[in-house]
């Protein structure tokens, strides 16, 4: 099977590429913008029509597209998140290569979510910033392209590579910070959120499946579970061996736990700010689809992840 994978340089595309060459049946195509792509392309400001000749010459079986940023203003959201998967489905419909199409959507597409509920595909998307509006904009493109095509809504991805900006790994660094100084004392903001944790290797898995399947539409990529942050960084303390005491700024001392009676020491939090997501406080995604139409479960618990984000800390104290 031959794959053109989009964003391979990315924090989702790395695990995507890593686990499809490990399939000996995959020949792996990246296209990107950076030095190391196998084919330079601007997806944000290239044609369709340069993109088609490329697909014509190819002709990949499956597009894996990973590519997208979750930084900047509407305008340069819209150009990477939403133009380029424009030109992603014309190229496609244009060409002759008949190539089934995985998109990476993301769950702030459905912004805010009712505390204690399970978010499903069809729940009304209400997304509740540019991000979410501009990755909702590229899933509806997709639906309504008329292509062979899956998209692939993932919700909190953690573990190794977890990006030093993003809340888990804003909580690693604070923590190397406080065990490099000999600090007792770690205060925290914004751990009152709770966000459904996944795995990149497991999102990996997920895309690797999908590509795989004949399933259509929307499909969550989630735990199934959410998570206090307060708790994740309870876990974190833990596997990193920091004895010192964590505070939360924002709501008083306290002492979660996950898998375990209790963590050591009262928990809060540093500048840690909550997911600039626009999802508000709860999101918890319902993975039942994932498990009858690509035989999907994830596999790897938080603990892990935490322990891989540490284990890159780590290394730079």
């Amino acid at each position: 099977m031959r794959v053109l994978l989009l964003g391979a340089n990315g924090y989702l595309g790395r695990f995507v590429a890593d686990r499809l060459l490990a399939d000996p049946a995959v020949q792996l195509t990246a296209l990107g913008r950076g030095d190391d792509a196998d084919v330079r392309f601007d997806l944000a400001g290239g044609s369709p029509g340069a993109l088609t000749r490329f697909l014509d010459a190819v002709h990949p079986g499956v597009v894996i597209n990973c590519a997208g940023t979750t930084r900047g203003g509407a305008r340069e959201l819209t150009r990477h998140n939403t133009v380029a998967v424009a030109t992603v489905c014309e190229a496609l419909r244009r060409s002759g290569c008949g190539a089934r199409l995985v998109q990476l959507g993301c769950s702030a597409e459905y912004g805010p979510s009712q505390p204690g509920s399970s978010t499903a595909e069809d729940a009304v998307p209400r997304p509740g910033g540019p991000y979410g509006v501009s990755k909702l904009a590229a899933t509806e493109l997709v639906l309504g392209s008329g292509l062979d095509a899956v998209v692939l809504r993932v919700f909190s991805p953690a573990g190794p590579g977890t990006p030093a900006g993003s809340p888990l790994g804003r909580l690693a660094e604070a923590m190397r910070r406080a065990m490099q100084s000999g600090d007792g004392e770690l205060k925290l903001s914004g751990l009152g959120v709770q966000r459904d944790f996944v795995d990149v290797r497991d999102v990996a898995r997920a895309v690797h499946a999908a590509s795989l399947s004949a399933a259509q539409g929307v499909v969550n990529i989630g735990a199934g579970r959410a998570v206090r942050l307060r708790d994740a960084a309870a876990v974190l303390a833990r596997v990193a061996g920091y004895g010192g005491a964590l505070h939360e700024l924002d709501s008083g001392p306290v002492r979660p736990s996950i898998g375990h009676p209790r963590a050591d020491g009262d928990i809060a939090g540093p500048a840690v700010h909550p997911y600039p997501d626009g999802c508000g406080g709860w999101q918890q995604a319902d993975v039942r689809t994932a498990r009858d139409r690509l035989g999907w479960r994830p596999r790897i618990n938080l603990e892990e992840s935490l322990a891989d984000i540490w284990m890159e800390a780590a290394c730079r104290i």
